[in-house]
């Protein structure tokens, strides 16, 4: 379910936790992630690709499940025996997976019992989120019936029978604590770009270090095209954090 790309050299090597998009479902999958993986290793990074249920298809994926394989294929880190740098782990994630990579910043604040509570492996050096629905909660559209976050949370908010919402939304976790990039185009319809300036705005409010990024011109896709400038910020933003 994961694959693991590791730098040359001998460690120990930070770690990019790298989660795919797709709108959560099953007809997008972390290939398309794989030249990502392989730039973050050629800058050092070691780059686990996680890949997790997803709705449609009979994966069964949504509430709670895409958020327990997420958790699960971070915590695995700890498994894993080659030399990684486990106190130096950022999450990197695109579109669906930019909420995901928020989320998993997010999971050391869960409640004890909550879904991805409890962390072996902590999200905890920072979380660059490229053209991500940040907020579950902004658009009618989408957790109406046939939504993408309809589909993925099992209901509406207002219908919600538990706190799942509350859960998995990670505008509602702010603080995260951690350095966040949120990278979104101007020109991208497929995730309006006001999702990244508000959750900038709430979550600087909330003490976090935010760096907003807006490349004039760019859709959805151009943010991870290794060979565009657009991923670069990507890559100076990691070299910031010292890896």
């Amino acid at each position: 379910m994961c694959e693991l790309h590791v730098p040359d050299g001998p460690g120990p090597h930070p770690v990019a936790v790298v989660l795919h998009g797709g709108f959560w479902r099953a007809r997008r999958s972390r290939r398309y992630v794989r030249p990502l993986c392989a730039d973050l290793a050629r800058h050092g990074w070691a780059a686990w690709n996680v890949e997790y249920r997803r709705v449609g298809r009979g994966q069964g994926g949504g509430w709670p499940a895409t958020f327990v394989d997420v958790a699960s294929g971070i915590d695995r880190l700890a498994e894993m025996p080659q030399p990684l740098d486990l106190e130096r782990v950022v999450a990197i994630g695109h579109s669906a997976g930019g909420h995901l990579a928020l989320w998993a910043a997010a999971r050391a604040g869960l409640p004890g019992g909550a879904s991805g509570a409890g962390p072996l492996v902590p999200v905890g050096a920072g979380v660059a989120a490229l053209a991500a629905p940040s907020d579950l909660e902004a658009t009618p559209s989408l957790y109406e019936p046939g939504g993408a976050v309809f589909e993925l949370m099992g209901c509406s908010p207002a219908d919600a029978p538990d706190d799942r919402y509350a859960l998995a939304n990670p505008i509602r976790r702010l603080p995260l604590g951690v350095p966040l990039l949120l990278l979104h185009g101007t020109a991208d319809e497929t995730v309006p770009v006001r999702r990244s300036r508000d959750f900038a705005e709430r979550a600087r409010a909330a003490g976090d270090d935010v760096a907003l990024v807006e490349p004039p011109g760019a859709g959805h896709r151009a943010l991870v095209d290794p060979r565009r400038g657009e991923w670069a910020e990507v890559i100076r933003w990691l070299a910031r954090l010292g890896g």
